[in-house]
């Protein structure tokens, strides 16, 4: 993650951001086990605790720094726990989670299928994954150029067949003139 992005997601923007988002999925019926992927500083898991303190919650993300950051944040909801995690080879068994959650984050795996097939592998039968990420579009494109963060934009048609591919069913809807995709994805 660059600085710039890290500073994004400590900052007040992301966390106003963070609070529309948190209500969103908390609708979606995320069960009691709950993962994040991708956790940053801990913002939508905070604003979710928030909500539903019953939550268990696990956060992770592969930067030290924000992983540090989110157990901060977390300190103080029992149901949370933060680790340093790779979302492409997760440390937990199989069908561990009755949801994951994933917000704009995916399209900084280069390899995100493979994180979609992780997700597959620790949700739970009729178990969600949802969230939002980046798509690919010119500004898009050129923010990350310029930013020079690792990442792979991605066609919502390709997420989608992705999905399909590992058992995922699909729902999807552009947003913000077609620059973020907002998914549910729900194991078979």
């Amino acid at each position: 993650m660059s600085r710039f992005e890290r500073a994004y997601c400590c900052s007040t923007v992301w966390r106003s951001s963070s609070s529309a988002i948190a209500r969103e999925l908390c609708a979606q019926g995320l069960g009691r086990d709950v993962l994040e992927i991708g956790a940053g500083s801990g913002s939508v898991a905070q604003q979710l605790l928030s909500i539903s303190p019953e939550l268990a919650w696990t956060a992770i993300d592969i930067d030290p720094h924000m992983t540090h950051a989110a157990a901060a944040r977390l300190r103080g909801f029992a149901g949370a726990s933060v680790q340093t995690a790779d979302a492409t080879a997760m440390p937990f068994p199989d069908d561990s989670f009755d949801s994951v959650v994933s917000c704009l984050m995916l399209h900084h795996i280069i390899d995100w299928e493979r994180a979609v097939a992780e997700v597959a592998r620790v949700l739970r039968p009729g178990g969600i994954f949802v969230g939002y990420d980046l798509t690919r579009t010119p500004l898009a494109s050129l923010f990350h150029r310029f930013d020079g963060s690792p990442h792979r934009l991605i066609v919502p048609d390709d997420f989608r067949v992705e999905c399909a591919r590992q058992g995922l069913t699909t729902s999807l809807q552009c947003r913000l003139l077609g620059h973020v995709m907002r998914f549910v994805a729900r194991k078979n």
